[in-house]
């Protein structure tokens, strides 16, 4: 009987400890809603774990949001899109170091009958302008990302600051990307987005890719490990494997290869 039951002692050990072990091996990752949304993790990351058998988990938040959480201990890696904020999260003490990692563009879509006439724009500053002075609704995300900070930057350099002129055209959803475009699509409106996250984007409605190309709108993505002198939990090992694999020309090549209907969505740039 003795003997039994140490021989099931011994096979619940051999099941249990296994899964115990798999339950322990996965990092934290704060990111953005454009990652999440534009479908590059479930693309990329499957092939990191595959590698290394480490899990990633993502939190994808707006890129303030996602560097608070960073801040708080609340993550391994931070990867997101707005590089003054890394470098201030990195001078504060709470990364360790910022790479490059890839890059696309921000767009302006709106309604195909153009209200505004930004069509044949190629300028960011006169296209605002135009949508301002037409009183043309615009859905702004309203929140503290990475998007948001882009977009308010060319109101600001327009001359025109519509989140406190109690503007009636002009709406904050306080969301994500893709839920903001939702609200332009049901509203007619014209909106600031990622390339990727449009690209995907399935519920366009009557809206259209109206203004592209400025350089100024383009669109740099970092990732910097949180400092474990700060948040001693922070499992620095298994995040430092994350990210050398997403700077190495393996991880590199996985995001050039991720297309959105035949369209490359972010190019990589961590060896530029």
């Amino acid at each position: 009987m003795r003997q039994k039951c140490l021989l099931l002692m011994a096979i619940v050990a051999m099941v249990i400890l296994p899964i115990s072990q798999a339950q322990q091996n996965f990092i934290t990752v704060a990111s953005t809603t454009s990652t999440e949304n534009s479908g590059l993790y479930e693309f990329l990351l499957p092939e990191f774990t595959a590698r290394t058998g480490i899990d990633v988990r993502v939190v994808a938040v707006g890129t303030g949001q996602a560097i608070k959480l960073a801040r708080n201990g609340d993550a391994d890696v931070l990867f997101v899109h707005h590089k003054p904020s890394e470098e201030k999260f990195v001078a504060d003490g709470f990364g360790v170091e910022r790479f490059d990692v890839m890059y696309n563009d921000f767009v302006i879509v709106g309604p195909g009958r153009d209200p505004a006439g930004i069509r044949e724009e190629q300028d960011v500053g006169r296209a605002l302008r135009l949508i301002a002075d037409s009183a043309s609704t615009f859905v702004s995300r309203g929140d503290d990302s990475g998007t948001y900070k882009m977009e308010i930057s060319m109101w600001m350099a327009a001359g025109i600051d519509p989140a406190t002129s109690g503007s009636a055209w002009y709406r904050e959803t306080g969301s994500g990307m893709g839920a903001t475009l939702n609200v332009a699509s049901g509203l007619d409106a014209y909106t600031l987005t990622d390339r990727a996250t449009w690209l995907k984007f399935r519920n366009k409605g009557d809206l259209e890719l109206l203004l592209q190309g400025d350089r100024r709108l383009f669109n740099r993505y970092g990732i910097t490990m949180v400092n474990a002198e700060k948040h001693p939990h922070v499992k620095s090992q298994e995040g430092q494997k994350f990210i050398d694999w997403i700077l190495s020309a393996e991880g590199q090549a996985v995001i050039n290869a991720y297309t959105i209907d035949g369209q490359q969505a972010f190019f990589a740039n961590a060896a530029q």
